[in-house]
């Protein structure tokens, strides 16, 4: 158990990274830029309003600092040594947990010196928060890294309000229940009051793999938490709560005369093709880029799509490069493209522009803008915040969305067509169905997803998460 500091923190956020990178000078003093992300776009406006700190690491290696503050928000670094990152967070969150709660698109990986790891590094970020909340304080954990923290915490301070947020997908009990170290993870989760996930049917697999995995009673979406006695200790709710994007902001940024020049430009560079399609994506083994640019390929063969009227954009951001599967994934992407534009380029024009980087938001606006039909064909995904976006651009109403059934997006986003990223004959008819969708029909559905997207933004997403924790009983402890 741990002391309640003296002058602590109202609300305290704990993830995975700080919302800055830091680094040290060549004056020996940290320096900051902010990180890019959702995260960090959705709980700026919170943790403004609020008397609060965010926990987390600053992004190098064997740097410790002390904690500081940005934008009034305190910032509390957590140190991570080169073995914890190459353990904890690119072998066991990287390499065991993300590909199997992605259904195993890729094989994880199991090795129990990266379980040690992840328990270790656990148990730091439990004690840093513990350290900087105020009796009673609500602390917010955030996603798969930290899945051990909510019940460390409570048992350090169990006079704290405890939510976690799961982003991406929680797997069903039977691709779940593989991991070695399954009932520690639940244990970990269940120190929580409220757990949210992304889907109702992610929320349900958690319910399904307490009761299976625990004598825990289960009720709807409520866990019972029980002592040595069978006396209730507490509720433990798991819930959906769909995150969302600054919408209102990124529909601002797409009215912008700056941006609109630019959509228009980025269609000339291309050679203003008939049909530009785009994806944007990490280069991730789990967002679908093989699959859609095979089917593209495909109807390039098929003569369903002119190779010289058309041009897929394929935006594919560097993503955990010290992860074997993802090398191996660019080369595969890479030979593909190569392939596509080998069969089907002529001078001057290739079918894909495949730019491996990233893009300032103002860019990928400009993008979004230029673009006839957006693909959104992950293999699984938690959310997809790049088909809200989209979304959120077209103030003209115009543009078309293929967005993946597997997403949490496909819940939410009527207006889209959806489709089975697995079944590249169906994705190759919804693409062509986009690509001459009806002016008419364009903007039925443009409209449909526009009014979910703006009406429903991050700042609501984090309200109604911390209203549904802020209620849970201030339990009295002495502690």
């Amino acid at each position: 158990m741990s002391a309640v500091p003296k002058d602590g923190y109202d609300l305290v956020v704990v993830a995975n990274r700080l919302p800055v990178d830091v680094s040290l000078g060549e004056d020996g003093e940290p320096t900051w830029t902010r990180s890019p992300g959702g995260l960090v776009t959705a709980l700026a406006p919170v943790m403004a309003q609020a008397d609060g700190a965010w926990v987390g690491w600053g992004g190098s290696p064997d740097l410790t600092l002390d904690p500081f503050e940005v934008d009034g928000t305190q910032l509390v670094p957590v140190t991570l040594s080169a073995d914890d990152v190459e353990r904890y967070y690119e072998g066991f969150s990287n390499d065991t947990l993300w590909p199997l709660y992605h259904d195993v698109i890729a094989p994880p990986a199991f090795h129990r010196q990266w379980w040690e790891a992840y328990r270790r590094v656990n148990r730091r970020f439990a004690e840093a928060a513990a350290a900087q909340a105020a009796r009673g304080a609500t602390v917010w954990v955030h996603d798969y890294q930290l899945q051990l923290v909510p019940a460390l915490l409570r048992e350090l301070r169990p006079d704290l309000r405890i939510g976690y947020f799961h982003h991406i997908p929680f797997p069903p009990l039977e691709i779940f229940a593989q991991l070695p170290w399954r009932k520690a993870v639940v244990e970990g989760l269940l120190g929580a009051d409220l757990i949210g996930f992304q889907r109702g049917g992610d929320a349900a697999n958690f319910v399904r793999v307490v009761r299976r995995l625990t004598d825990l009673t289960t009720r709807g979406q409520v866990v019972t938490i029980t002592d040595e006695h069978g006396r209730t200790e507490r509720h433990v709710r798991a819930a959906a709560f769909p995150i969302s994007i600054d919408s209102a902001a990124f529909d601002a940024l797409a009215r912008t005369d700056a941006v609109q020049e630019r959509a228009v430009e980025i269609r000339h560079e291309l050679g203003n093709p008939t049909i530009l399609l785009l994806g944007v994506d990490r280069l991730d083994y789990t967002k679908g880029i093989r699959h859609r640019i095979k089917a593209y390929g495909e109807l390039l063969q098929d003569g369903r799509l002119s190779p010289s009227e058309t041009t897929l954009v394929q935006v594919a951001s560097p993503s955990r490069e010290n992860v074997g599967a993802y090398a191996q994934l660019r080369d595969e992407v890479e030979l593909l493209v190569g392939r596509i534009n080998g069969d089907f380029g002529q001078v001057g024009h290739a079918p894909v522009q495949y730019l491996h980087q990233s893009f300032p938001m103002e860019e990928m606006a400009a993008l979004y803008l230029a673009a006839d039909v957006m693909l959104v064909t992950a293999l699984r995904d938690g959310m997809n915040l790049v088909a809200k976006e989209y979304a959120a651009a077209r103030s003209d109403d115009r543009g078309a969305l293929v967005l993946g059934e597997f997403t949490g997006a496909a819940d939410e986003l009527a207006g889209a067509i959806l489709v089975n990223p697995h079944d590249i004959d169906g994705m190759k008819d919804a693409i062509t169905y986009a690509a001459h969708l009806d002016p008419r029909e364009a903007r039925k559905r443009m409209r449909r997803l526009r009014r979910r997207v703006l009406g429903h933004d991050v700042n609501a997403w984090s309200r109604e998460f911390l209203a549904v924790l802020t209620a849970v009983p201030q339990r009295d402890s002495h502690v």
